[in-house]
């Protein structure tokens, strides 16, 4: 059993929390929340920082601000806890690498909580690109169209800019991009706010190019009802309806596929010849554990040095550099903060 402690009883963490309790490999020994009557309720010793934890852990999970995650990591890599943190890795390419050193110098690991990645099908989308069954990827588009509840934002640090779709939600796609594709190179977006008004953006368009070539485009919105994203379409957040559809549409030399059911296009050599739709043999069932505890599975593997995390501070940070770039530009443009400044009425 490894004993682990989550920081942060917000609306990831508390999922955290009930993922520990399910997990038979892990106990949850504590949780780290300043606001201890939000953590009352789980029965565990309740700590209001990392310094003052007095309870023995093997890992911490933490779901906290992103500009508290280097300095809670470094606090536990002096403890000698292995650490998943929740994405992005931090708020700093700096931070993200004095993270990865603090941890390397005490001989702990660092997860990043990029869950994607353990999704089965994204496994075996990554086969299908590998073997080349649509020659070489020439460009892909990823859609990500959501209707946040107003309540999400309601008297939180998320009305404000740190709570754009970009950082917490489009690190995802670009994160699951590089998984697929490699670096990026070369980075262009542009974004707007016109349903909010408030001071953060909440539609982006992301163009990147990639060191073998290829080109994507990520969309997201997080003020469009909309049936497309990952969530909605593996059904994988329980927060998140499920629509069952696609949402990431890939093209190459040889034909093309979509992301999540793994239907394969072929059998074109030129647009006189209308693509046919398969799908895949080998097609993993969806997975009735969620991303999120097959991520805390590894991270037990982690913890027990039986595998190298899936993604580390230093693979993270650099997501993080593209994920920032893409916000800096979007301000840099200029955000239209509601209808009447987009329209000049």
């Amino acid at each position: 059993m490894k004993r682990v402690i989550v920081a942060g009883a917000g609306l990831i963490g508390t999922r955290h929390i009930a993922e520990v309790e399910r997990n038979a490999s892990c106990l949850l020994a504590a949780i780290v929340e300043p606001e201890a009557h939000r953590a009352a309720q789980f029965g565990v010793p309740v700590f209001a920082s990392i310094e003052d934890v007095t309870a023995d852990a093997d890992g911490i999970i933490l779901a906290t601000p992103t500009r508290l995650h280097s300095s809670q990591a470094i606090a536990c890599a002096r403890r000698g806890w292995d650490v998943l943190v929740e994405k992005p890795v931090a708020d700093t390419v700096a931070a993200a690498t004095a993270m990865d050193a603090a941890a390397r110098s005490a001989g702990t690991s660092i997860l990043v909580g990029h869950h994607r990645r353990h999704h089965p099908r994204v496994a075996r989308l990554r086969e299908l690109l590998d073997a080349g069954e649509i020659g070489e990827p020439l460009l892909a588009t990823a859609l990500w169209t959501v209707r946040k509840p107003d309540d999400y934002f309601a008297g939180n640090w998320r009305s404000g800019s740190d709570g754009s779709p970009v950082l917490i939600n489009a690190v995802h796609d670009i994160d699951l991009l590089r998984h697929l594709f490699g670096e990026v190179i070369l980075v262009s977006a542009c974004g707007s706010n016109l349903v909010r008004g408030s001071d953060r953006v909440e539609t982006a368009a992301i163009m990147l190019q990639f060191e073998n070539g290829m080109v994507a485009t990520v969309v997201l919105s997080d003020a469009s009802p909309g049936p497309w994203g990952f969530e909605s379409g593996t059904g994988e957040n329980p927060n998140i309806g499920s629509t069952g559809q696609d949402m990431l549409f890939i093209s190459g030399t040889l034909g093309a596929v979509s992301f999540p059911s793994l239907t394969l296009w072929t059998g074109s050599s030129d647009w006189s010849q209308a693509p046919r739709p398969k799908i895949d043999a080998e097609i993993p069932a969806m997975p009735e554990d969620t991303p999120l505890q097959r991520q805390l599975a590894h991270f037990v593997a982690v913890m027990n040095r039986e595998a190298e995390p899936l993604i580390n501070a230093a693979d993270a940070a650099r997501t993080l550099a593209v994920t920032l770039d893409v916000e800096a530009q979007i301000k840099a443009r200029g955000v239209p903060v509601s209808r009447n400044a987009a329209t000049g009425s």
